[in-house]
This record gives C-alpha cells, sequence and structure tokens, in this order.
C-alpha cells in the first residue's frame, strides 16, 4: 500500500491518481455560449448530480494544469448563466474527445467535431442533437478553490428542462443497455456501460436485511462464498427455518425420479450454466460422496444461486451445507 500526502506531490501526479482512482466517471458534454454569441462546446468528467427537488447537477471547469488559466466553459457561464449538459453515448464517443481539444476562444466545437447543434427551449445555449439525454440548465453558483494549475472550479447548475430519447426507456426507467453511456478512467481509458458490464445489486430500502453479522460462522468461514456473496446473504430479512430448509431439499431431491443421468461428470456442466436446480439435484443423488465433498459441493450450488439472485434458495442450499460435518 502506496502511502501519498498531496502536497509532497506534483499536481501531475496527484491528477493522475484521483482520474485513476476516482470512477468511472460520468462525462457531462457542456454546452455554452458566449456573450458574442458563439457556442462552445467540452466534456467534463469531474461531474455528478446532488439533488432531485429541484434537479442540482454540478460539473467542473477546472483551471487548464499547464498554465493555469480559465477555460471558455467558466468564462461563458460567468457571463450567461446557462449552459447544456448532455450524456454522452459509446457513438458519439470520439466526437467528444475531438470536443475536448484546447482550440482558441471563439471556435466552434460543434464545427471541430461534427456534433450537430439544436436550439433549446429555455436557454440560448445549443443541445446536442446526437446525445439521447439532455438538460437544460441555469448556473446556480461558481465554487473557486485556488488559482494555479488544475485548481477546481465548480458549476453548480439547476436543471430546468430534460430532453430524453424516448427509446432509451424501459418500463419508466432509463435502460442501461439502450442509453449504452460511456465513463471516464484513468489516462486514455474509457469504459462503456453495457452488456455483461451491468449488473443489478437489490437496494437495501423497502427492507431492513439481517446484516454481514447474522450470517452463521460456517458460511462467514467458507473458501467458496466471496465477500459479495456475503453481502447478499446478508441482505435477507429472515433466515430460513430448519423445516423450510428441509422441504426444500426433500422437494428438490423428489424431482429427480425421472431424470436419468444425475452423475458426477455433469456437475460442472450445470455450474457453468448457472442452473443451481440441476446441481443441487446432482448432489443429492449421489450418495457416494464423503461429506467435505458433499458440503464443497452444495456450498459452490449456493454460490450459483446468489449470483442467480436467488437468494432464498441460496440461504437454503447454504444452510444444508452447513449440516455436513
Amino acid at each position: 500500500m502506496k502511502h501519498i500526502i498531496p502536497s509532497e506531490s506534483s499536481v501531475p501526479e496527484v491528477q493522475r491518481l484521483l482520474q485513476g482512482g476516482i470512477g468511472p466517471r460520468p462525462i457531462a458534454l457542456v454546452s455554452t455560449v458566449s456573450k458574442e454569441g458563439i457556442n462552445n462546446l467540452s466534456p467534463f468528467s469531474f461531474y455528478n448530480v446532488f439533488g432531485a427537488n429541484p434537479p442540482v447537477i454540478a460539473f467542473s471547469p477546472s483551471r487548464r494544469g499547464r498554465d493555469g488559466t480559465l477555460k471558455d466553459t467558466y468564462l461563458n457561464l460567468i457571463e450567461t448563466k446557462e449552459c447544456v449538459v448532455q450524456a454522452v453515448t459509446y457513438s458519439m464517443v470520439e466526437q467528444v474527445s475531438l470536443a475536448s481539444t484546447e482550440y482558441e476562444r471563439g471556435i466552434d466545437e460543434f464545427v471541430k467535431s461534427g456534433l450537430t447543434p439544436i436550439d433549446s427551449d429555455l436557454v440560448k445555449p445549443k443541445r446536442v442533437k446526437e446525445s439521447p439525454f439532455q438538460m437544460e440548465c441555469r448556473l446556480l453558483d461558481m465554487m473557486s478553490y485556488g488559482d494555479g494549475g488544475a485548481s477546481a472550479n465548480i458549476a453548480i447548475c439547476e436543471v430546468i428542462k430534460f430532453h430524453v430519447d424516448e427509446l432509451v426507456f424501459v418500463n419508466g426507467i432509463i435502460y442501461p443497455n439502450k442509453i449504452d453511456l460511456v465513463a471516464r478512467m484513468s489516462g486514455d481509458f474509457y469504459c462503456r456501460a453495457f452488456g455483461d458490464n451491468i449488473f443489478e445489486v437489490e437496494k437495501p430500502i423497502l427492507k431492513k436485511g439481517i446484516g454481514f453479522d447474522q450470517i452463521p460462522d460456517f458460511i462467514k468461514k467458507s473458501d467458496i462464498y466471496s465477500a459479495n456473496n456475503l453481502g447478499k446473504l446478508g441482505n435477507i430479512e429472515i433466515i430460513p427455518s430448519e423445516k423450510a430448509v428441509t422441504n426444500y431439499i426433500e422437494r428438490v431431491k423428489q424431482n429427480t425420479e425421472n431424470e436419468p443421468d444425475y452423475s458426477l461428470a455433469l456437475f460442472e456442466d450445470f455450474q457453468n450454466k448457472k442452473n443451481f436446480v440441476k446441481m443441487l439435484q446432482i448432489v443429492l443423488v449421489n450418495s457416494s460422496l464423503s461429506p467435505s465433498n458433499k458440503k464443497q459441493l452444495l456450498e459452490k450450488t449456493a454460490k450459483v444461486a446468489l449470483e442467480s439472485n436467488q437468494t432464498e434458495a441460496a440461504w437454503k442450499i447454504a444452510l444444508f451445507a452447513g449440516r455436513e460435518k
């Protein structure tokens, strides 16, 4: 573990640490206009949402690292108090990167990047047609910290109108695979929030989980379960009773009667297919297993159930595994 004190490091070193350790960072593609009416477009990854009532977002048009000068986005915001903030998707990321080029003041990055400006409804800065998520904003405050290179300027903005492509919605929410967002990481690295990169974690909002401390020690001490597995187990409200475990196991075992083959050789195949029920059936019908081997296979089965978001079934299998000494 490295221990680093910022005041004893160079600004570029601190910048690299922040950009590498804080991420993936969402990208705000910010459109502003000067008092002379010249468009400006620039991406910022020091950016996030901070409230919904009213809707407040913030991003940092920080001073340039090389000489401490102020960026056009900052200057335009101070002059006009307006901007449009767009989401950045995978289909436009190269054009957005081009818009980050340090052109001279007065150069229109819409022209340089090839992105399409369209009129906003309530503010003067243009929206970016290619983005499926656009927010017209008014500047609430600009907080500045330092006047050297890479010093922070935090633009706090209120969203006064959203524009969202209807195609990105599924069941009333913006669906990750539909909007296909990208985010910044260290150096030249980006990441794409799409496909297998996306997963769900149940929020403990509507229920109160038992917590990590209430998980039996024989489960916590297992070499099979990961920390994430244990965290998911701790999110259940009530640990299944011994009777519930027995009934579940008997029910699964009864369903093996009409199956021709439950050889151990198939266990790994079903594990790869994430079929924890078949895995459990194989373990239950193979009486030749030693208690330790049976326990290990049951724990692997419970792990697959957890990774399939079948937490209650996973608990019952894990508790049943604990009966094997």
